[in-house]
């Protein structure tokens, strides 16, 4: 039986992932797939692709597309989610800020540097007509944790994180959602290290029809709104409401959005050059 890890979030986004693993569905197809959290988000998952801890990873779109432009030796070859992910701007409980504009040029928390929590506050500085050199400023927190410790603590002001992971902790008084940012593509895809993908491009495709096979029918799992709720520690109303705005994809990415992704990344001055889909992307 061939091992191969892959590694995520560990967000509701995944569950299809660990339902997969739960039902020994990967293990009766002759592969060992070991899943591991990535509780730093993208920019961890980046440095286990670079580092071979992983082989797969399920990544932020911008996040993989701008680390292959940075010497990452990995492929996309599936999308996830396609709908965007919703990053909420979250402050402290007790911080005296109200709105987005209250926070133009102040501190924002992020997990590392080329994280979706770092592009994503330039996505939101440009959105909102501030000035990229001047009005950001970055104080790297590793983690979820990391952030709560750092906002509470006054090391950083605002943090940028998917709204319904930190709702529980806007719901206790810990943080205080001022605002919404939309990414403006599909969330998440799939990446897999080149040389890996070379040898074992078959078993690649055999776990992605796998999790396809559950994510196209996740919805109509019964009782899967209070499976997410109690697994995840979250409001069944706002399982909810995530499930009704979050679709899947079984199909790779297309030029127009890889384009899309990188017009902004080279505007914002976060990548230094735009790359072919095919140096990018690989059709399996």
């Amino acid at each position: 039986m061939k091992t191969i890890n892959i590694g995520g979030v560990p967000e509701h986004f995944n569950l299809a992932w660990y339902l997969g693993l739960k039902n020994a569905e990967y293990k009766n197809s002759g592969i060992n797939l070991r899943w591991k959290d990535y509780f730093g988000g993208t920019g961890a998952m980046c440095k286990g692709l670079r580092d071979g801890d992983i082989d797969m990873a399920v990544i932020l779109t911008e996040g993989i597309i701008k680390d292959i432009i940075a010497g990452n030796k990995s492929k996309i070859v599936q999308v996830f989610v396609e709908s965007p992910l919703i990053w909420g701007i979250h402050v402290s409980h007790d911080s005296n800020y109200k709105t987005i504009k209250d926070i133009k040029g102040t501190k924002a928390a992020i997990s590392r540097y080329g994280s979706g929590s770092h592009l994503m506050a330039y996505i939101n500085a440009q959105n909102n007509g501030w000035d990229l050199k001047e009005d950001l400023d970055f104080e790297v927190i590793k983690n979820l944790d990391g952030a709560v410790k750092g906002l509470t603590e006054g090391k950083a002001d605002y943090f940028m994180w998917e709204k319904f992971t930190t709702k529980p902790l806007v719901d206790n008084s810990t943080f205080r959602r001022i605002g919404n940012c939309p990414s403006p593509w599909p969330c998440f895809v799939i990446a897999v290290r080149e040389d890996f993908l070379k040898t074992n491009k078959e078993d690649v495709k055999t776990i992605l029809n796998i999790v396809n096979a559950t994510t196209s029918e996740f919805k109509d799992i019964p009782s899967i709104d209070r499976m997410i709720a109690n697994r995840y520690e979250q409001e069944i109303e706002d399982v909810q409401e995530w499930l009704s705005l979050t679709e899947w994809s079984q199909e790779n990415i297309s030029k127009d959005t890889v384009a899309k992704v990188q017009d902004e990344l080279f505007a914002l001055d976060i990548i230094p050059e735009k790359w072919d889909y095919n140096e990018l992307v690989e059709k399996l």
